[in-house]
């Protein structure tokens, strides 16, 4: 009822402005508003700066060693990894006095984030032991020391800093315009708030570093040091033909127990390496192709490759495709080619003609590289049709009728000419009458020496009346 009579009330000097006389301008209440604009007093704390990564301890020593039955004490363990510094405190808001005598909300300024604590160094690794040997009792007058260095502890967090905190939270604020005693002249009260900031976040621990892991040992029986090895080797196209690429390579074999074969108490890698023999090898490449070399680009690069029987592996760059045989003589890898190709050239297939109805209906291509000859070449179909008509038809309008490999047998070759017979597979005659809209998508696998790769084909037409 008191909210109808005040309702009522303004209603009134709505409706009749000059209702009061001039001289009782004090009898009118200033109205009530809230501000809207809101600023930041102080400023924001800094963030505390992260802790830096502990530095990775060094990995031990790696050693060689010919064994004439002497002992010998080797310390060969990883440092240990340095600790992560403290993430430095977030600073406090600077606040200074709040002026709340203003026309406008105020918010206090943010403290600052603590920094995160810098992760643990890595423990350095152990070192490698390589000892040759000519008695393998040699080796049990050899004390080794190949611990892992241990990880670095992580560093703590910075603290938040504190955000600024409002002296007074709400005040008002009367504010008057136009003239006093004239219809113009009004006040209104406006209240404001204050709102605290916000304390900052504190950091995050940091990790602690991986331990180093244990050295390793080989094992030689010889009192000569190992030939390097070249098991692999890249040659440029150019420089194939009348050469022979040497490769070698040492083999090893893994065994368990590396720790019974040295002086008691050793620390190491269980597992350690045994040199069985040297592998090496010849390659010749013989090039019997029709076509030359200097047709394919020079630049391009093959790999060789020496591989534990003793042959080399060739393997031709993406854009040359090969066909040959290997064979080996004397310790000799020969790989003869009898064919190449262009990559390139393996999917230029196109549309020739789409003819016949019924059983006579054929879909025809042409191989515009004209290696057809080389290329083995399959296809699997997907034929669909759409009840619409030719010009109006819509992806959605077409229905599979046939998805398969299409056999051989209906696969004509002519050079380079394929006819494949569409009316002799398992469709409906009705799908293969004249004016049936219909969607070609054919995959055609072509295949030359060792690698294969897909064309894709998609054609959209009418059976012709």
């Amino acid at each position: 009822m008191h909210l109808l009579n005040k309702l009522s009330l303004f209603l009134v000097f709505l409706t009749f402005p000059n209702f009061l006389s001039i001289s009782s301008e004090s009898f009118l209440c200033p109205v009530l508003a809230w501000g809207g604009e809101e600023r930041e007093y102080g400023r924001d704390g800094h963030n505390g700066n992260e802790g830096r990564k502990g530095r990775k301890g060094r990995d031990g020593q790696s050693l060689t060693v010919f064994t004439d039955g002497s002992p010998m004490n080797l310390e060969l363990s990883g440092e240990d990894g340095l600790d992560g510094e403290d993430g430095r405190n977030g600073k406090d808001a600077r606040c200074g006095n709040q002026n709340w005598n203003v026309n406008y909300n105020l918010r206090g300024a943010d403290g600052g984030n603590g920094g995160n604590g810098g992760d643990g160094g890595d423990g350095g690794n152990g070192g490698s032991l390589t000892l040759h040997y000519t008695n393998l009792a040699d080796l049990r007058n050899i004390y080794v020391r190949a611990e892992g260095g241990r990880s670095g502890r992580p560093g703590r967090s910075g603290y938040a800093g504190e955000g600024c905190q409002c002296e007074s939270r709400n005040w008002k604020k009367n504010t008057c315009t136009g003239t006093p005693g004239n219809p113009d002249y009004s006040c209104q009260t406006e209240e404001f708030s204050c709102r605290h900031g916000k304390d900052g976040r504190d950091g995050r621990d940091g990790r602690d570093g991986n331990p180093g892991s244990l050295g390793t040992l080989a094992i030689i029986n010889s009192p000569e040091p190992l030939s390097p090895d070249q098991p692999t080797a890249t040659v440029a196209m150019s420089q194939l033909q009348g050469r022979v690429f040497n490769l070698s390579k040492n083999q090893w074999q893994t065994r368990s127990g590396a720790a019974s074969l040295l002086a008691p108490g050793s620390i190491i890698n269980n597992q350690y390496r045994e040199f069985v023999e040297r592998i090496e090898s010849s390659f010749e490449l013989v090039w019997n192709a029709p076509r030359s070399i200097t047709n394919f680009p020079e630049q391009q690069d093959l790999t060789l490759t020496l591989q534990d029987n003793r042959q080399v592996k060739v393997d031709f760059p993406e854009e040359v495709w090969v066909e040959g045989t290997t064979s080996q003589q004397e310790g000799i890898t020969k790989f003869i080619v009898s064919n190449a190709i262009h990559q390139k050239e393996v999917t230029q297939l196109t549309r020739a003609d789409f003819s016949g109805n019924g059983t006579n209906l054929t879909f025809s291509l042409v191989d515009k590289a004209g290696k057809s000859n080389l290329i083995t070449t399959e296809f699997w179909l997907k034929y669909r049709t759409a009840r619409t008509s030719a010009g109006f038809r819509r992806t959605a309008d077409y229905r599979t009728k046939y998805e398969g490999n299409i056999p051989q047998e209906l696969v004509k070759r002519h050079n380079n000419h394929f006819t494949l017979d569409l009316g002799k597979l398992p469709i409906e005659s009705q799908y293969l009458k004249p004016g049936v809209a219909v969607n070609i998508q054919l995959v055609a696998t072509r295949s030359f020496g060792e690698r294969s790769t897909e064309q894709k084909i998609d054609w959209k037409g009418e059976i012709r009346r």
